[in-house]
C-alpha cells in the first residue's frame, strides 16, 4: 500500500466522522428553541408552585412538568439529522451537565429562600423569573463550550497523519 493510497482511506473514514463533529456543534451552537421552551417550562413549574396547591396537585404538576420536558427532548432528538448508534458523551460534557444543574437547582432554592418572606404569588415569580434566566445565561454557552469538546475527542491520530498538508476536516476536501 503506498502513501496515496492510505491517505485516501483515512479520508474515507475521516470526513463523515468531522461531519458528525459538524452536526454536533451545529446543533449546539443553534436552534435555541429547545432552550427556550425549557426555560418557559421551568419559568411555569416554578411560578405555578406559588398558587399554595394541594399536595396531589403538586404532584400532578410535577408529572406534567416532567412528561413536558421529556417530550422537549424527543423532539430535539427527532430533528437531529445525525442519528448515532453509539453517543460519545465526553468528560467536558458531563461536566457541564452536572454543572448547569448545581447552578439551576441552587438559584432556585436560594432564591426560593430569599423570597420566602414575600406573598405566595410574587415571590415565587420572582423566584421563576431569576431561575429561568439563569437557566438560559448558563446553559446556552456552557452547551456550546461542552459541543466543541466532541471534535478533538479521540481524534489525536488522525490529526498527526500521512501527507501532513495541514488539511484536516470537511472543508479541505469539499
Amino acid at each position: 500500500m503506498n502513501a496515496e493510497q492510505a491517505w485516501q482511506d483515512l479520508q474515507r473514514i475521516r470526513v463523515p466522522q468531522e461531519r458528525v463533529y459538524d452536526e454536533v456543534e451545529r446543533s449546539a451552537a443553534g436552534g435555541s428553541g429547545d432552550l427556550w421552551a425549557t426555560a418557559a417550562l421551568m419559568w411555569l413549574f416554578l411560578a405555578g408552585l406559588g398558587l399554595d396547591l394541594p399536595g396531589w396537585a403538586v404532584g400532578l404538576v410535577m408529572a406534567a412538568y416532567t412528561a413536558l420536558l421529556g417530550g422537549v427532548a424527543v423532539l430535539h432528538n427527532r430533528r437531529s439529522r445525525v442519528l448515532l448508534h453509539h453517543t460519545r458523551c465526553t468528560p467536558r460534557m458531563f461536566a457541564a451537565f452536572v454543572a448547569g444543574a448545581v447552578v439551576t437547582g441552587g438559584t432556585a432554592l436560594l432564591s426560593g429562600w430569599l423570597v420566602d418572606p414575600l406573598e405566595p404569588m410574587p415571590g415565587s415569580l420572582i423566584q421563576a423569573t431569576v431561575s429561568a434566566t439563569v437557566f438560559v445565561l448558563f446553559v446556552g454557552p456552557t452547551s456550546r463550550w461542552a459541543a466543541g469538546s466532541a471534535r478533538g475527542h479521540g481524534t489525536h491520530a488522525a490529526d498527526g497523519g500521512a501527507g501532513g498538508t495541514g488539511e484536516t476536516g470537511v472543508g479541505a476536501h469539499r
